[in-house]
C-alpha cells in the first residue's frame, strides 16, 4: 500500500482526517470534520445539530405536510399513527 500523502496545513487533525479517507469520505468531508473536531472535541462534533420533537407531538397537519415533502403516497387518507409510520419508514 502506497504511503499516505500529508493532507497540508489546513487539515488540523491529520490522523482524523486519514481514517475519514480510509472510511471512503470525500477529501472535503473529511477535512471540515477533521478541523471541526480539533476546535472543539471529537465527540462534541458528532453530538451537533438540531433536535426535533417526537413525530407523536407534532399536529395531524405537520405530519401531513412533512409527508407532503417526502412524497408519501396514500398520506391523504391516514390516519396521525398511520402518518408518523409511514414517516419513520421512509
Amino acid at each position: 500500500m502506497p504511503a499516505r500523502k500529508d493532507p497540508g496545513p489546513s487539515v488540523k487533525d491529520p490522523e482524523l482526517y486519514e481514517r475519514l479517507r480510509e472510511e471512503g469520505n470525500s477529501k472535503e468531508k473529511s477535512a471540515r470534520i477533521a478541523n471541526a473536531a480539533a476546535n472543539t472535541s471529537r465527540s462534541a462534533v458528532g453530538s451537533k445539530g438540531g433536535s426535533s420533537p417526537a413525530y407523536e407531538e407534532w399536529t395531524k397537519k405537520e405530519l401531513m405536510d412533512r409527508a407532503r415533502e417526502l412524497e408519501v403516497e396514500g398520506r391523504s387518507s391516514m390516519s396521525k399513527q398511520q402518518l408518523i409510520e409511514a414517516l419513520r419508514d421512509h
